[in-house]
């Protein structure tokens, strides 16, 4: 019977201790919470929004490879909206647009160049959203469980000082608030940490890809503006 009733023990324990927490030893553990709820509500919207981005430049580029020329791809990219790709390729089509109008064909690659870079570095810019508090989240999580822990500490020797002896039973709030504290800074920053690198990684791969699709378009751009 122990075994069953020790869940349910250690359950009504902590909700004992979120209870009878002093004010700033609550405020750790509010605060604590609310970087790990942030920090999870980031990463699933950032892998959802990665994993989609890779599906739907696949998409793309295969769209774009089987095409005959610029106009054919600019209506298929309709498709694929929410493809990096897509926003790349709209940067260096409007270059081309601009320089046939006004001068019949492309003459100025340099400006295409830079227009193709501008929709990569935009791209990035929008995929990297909201990374910097997964990394915030990691970096000051343990710093903020290590002031509960020391705040804890100094309670459970205050409490000592009181009694007069050592006893477990003065000391053991402070230790166990010290415990949660300690317990929860690392819940928050360890998948913070582990995510934003994964996430890194995934960043990498898709700007690489985006670098790879500025070199094909400017190889289609030659061959249907080219001298």
């Amino acid at each position: 019977m122990l075994y069953f009733q020790a869940p349910a023990l250690l359950q009504t324990s902590f909700w004992e201790l979120i209870k009878t927490s002093q004010p700033i030893p609550l405020t750790v553990l509010a605060l604590l919470v609310i970087l790990s709820i942030l920090s999870w509500t980031i990463i699933f919207s950032k892998w959802a929004t990665l994993s989609g981005a890779r599906k739907a430049n696949r998409q793309f580029l295969r769209a774009f490879r089987k095409a005959n020329g610029l106009e054919a791809v600019a209506l298929a990219s309709e498709q694929f909206r929410t493809a990096p790709l897509v926003a790349v390729f709209d940067f260096g089509y409007s270059e081309i647009d601009r320089q046939v109008k006004s001068r019949g064909t492309v003459v100025n690659k340099l400006a295409l160049e830079r227009s193709l870079q501008l929709g990569i570095s935009e791209e990035i810019a929008r995929l990297e959203r909201n990374m910097n508090w997964l990394a915030t989240t990691a970096t000051v999580s343990p710093f903020i469980g290590l002031f509960g822990t020391v705040w804890g500490i100094i309670d459970a020797f205050q409490a000592l000082g009181l009694a007069g002896a050592t006893s477990m039973r003065a000391v053991a709030p402070g230790i166990a608030e010290a415990l949660v504290t300690t317990a929860l800074g690392l819940a928050a920053a360890i998948p913070a940490a582990v995510f934003y690198n994964l996430f890194g990684n995934s960043l990498r791969e898709l700007g690489a890809r985006m670098e790879d699709f500025s070199l094909e378009f400017m190889n289609m751009a030659e061959r249907v503006y080219g001298d």
